[in-house]
């Protein structure tokens, strides 16, 4: 659904015009009956004063009040024609077709909530077919490596030595990193995530969540390269927190896994010897925290702020991957929007002189309850 179109729609349920409907179904219906009554009294006065038959009154009277009924039955059934029409369509997979919307009453209404429904079955229809695309696309890669390897063995061109069985652990990690990760994504989709909300310090929590990263940088560095990730220990990471002493409420696994995805990204585009800086700052509200993932990379365009959080979106930038890095899954910065979305919080790219700068918004004790 393109971006300027669903601004232009109001959300279905909501009143058109300010709540006022001018020529309402029922301000119709009313007319109708209003200048059937003025006609047939009118034409009965003209009988008495002409002294016409009263049978020829009845006639006249009838027939045109069936004239003006008929004109507006048909201006009730056509718009509902159409819908049906739509709607069987939407019905059979066709979310291509659009009701018309000109008219200025409940069915007007009704027609653009039939539009809008079939705005987001068409973007439903159009991601499921982009996440089964990207989803086979990126299992094809580490299968195929680890079919490769094992072929190589099987048939005799490489020898089942240390350096061949590392390859295909490292194809084999890499591919279970991948179904791991569309297993947390699902979960999050399907809200079977629970919150499990508490007090925490942030300073020695988010030192624990940096010490892990570089842990993890480490022990992948030890594997040679094409191991599924990056493999980058010249990045530094900073801790920013200020004050000292602050205070959040979260679910600290969720935030942790929001957290690791952001300094894994910013790692993999971080230039050598780069520096990734993490800030942690309190919020407006009790409890409430405000995160900021900074590093020196390229940048992500402003065209791109928004599709940054897309599935599989792995950004437009020219050399978008620092060196060591495989690109990843596209996956880790939507995970990590939903599990902000999961607080009731927000995310987004920020403006920043330097390299890309991600913000984090967590509102505490009135974020969603469990």
């Amino acid at each position: 659904m393109s971006e300027g179109r669903t601004a232009a729609r109001r959300s279905p349920g909501e009143e058109p015009w300010g709540g006022v409907r001018p020529f309402s179904i029922k301000t119709k219906l009313g007319a109708l009956v209003v200048i059937s009554v003025l006609i047939t009294t009118g034409l009965s006065m003209i009988a008495v004063h002409t002294k016409t038959e009263l049978r020829f009154i009845t006639v006249f009277s009838m027939i045109a009040t069936l004239l003006i009924t008929q004109f507006v039955a048909h201006s009730l059934t056509a718009p509902l024609d159409e819908m049906n029409t739509v709607a069987r369509s939407i019905s059979h997979g066709d979310y291509t077709r659009r009701v018309h919307e000109n008219r200025r009453d409940e069915l007007g209404n009704l027609a653009q909530t039939i539009n809008v429904m079939a705005d987001e079955l068409e973007a439903q229809d159009r991601q499921r077919k982009e996440l089964v695309a990207n989803v086979s696309h990126e299992l094809r890669t580490p299968i195929a490596g680890l079919r490769a390897v094992l072929e190589n063995v099987v048939d005799g061109i490489a020898e089942p030595d240390t350096e061949t069985m590392r390859t295909a652990l490292k194809q084999t990690e890499r591919l279970g990193r991948l179904v791991e990760t569309l297993l947390d994504l699902s979960r999050l989709d399907n809200g079977v995530v629970p919150l499990r909300q508490r007090r925490f310090e942030v300073w020695p929590y988010l030192s624990g969540v940096l010490k892990e990263a570089q842990m993890v940088s480490s022990a992948r560095a030890g594997l040679a390269s094409g191991s599924g990730s990056h493999t980058r220990t010249d990045v530094h990471l900073h801790l920013d927190v200020s004050p000292p002493e602050l205070t959040a409420h979260a679910d600290p696994e969720r935030i942790h896994q929001v957290m690791a995805n952001l300094i894994d990204n910013a790692v993999k585009h971080s230039p050598p010897h780069g520096r990734v800086t993490v800030k942690a700052r309190r919020g407006p509200l009790p409890q409430s925290l405000e995160l900021e993932v900074l590093d020196e990379g390229p940048g992500i365009p402003r065209s791109e702020w928004r599709r940054v959080f897309e599935r599989f979106n792995r950004g437009a930038v020219s050399r978008p991957h620092g060196p060591g890095s495989d690109g990843g899954t596209g996956l880790g910065l939507a995970i990590a929007r939903w599990a902000v979305d999961l607080h009731g919080g927000r995310i987004g790219v920020a403006e920043s002189d330097r390299g890309c700068r991600i913000i984090v918004t967590l509102p505490g004790l009135s974020s969603v309850p469990n």
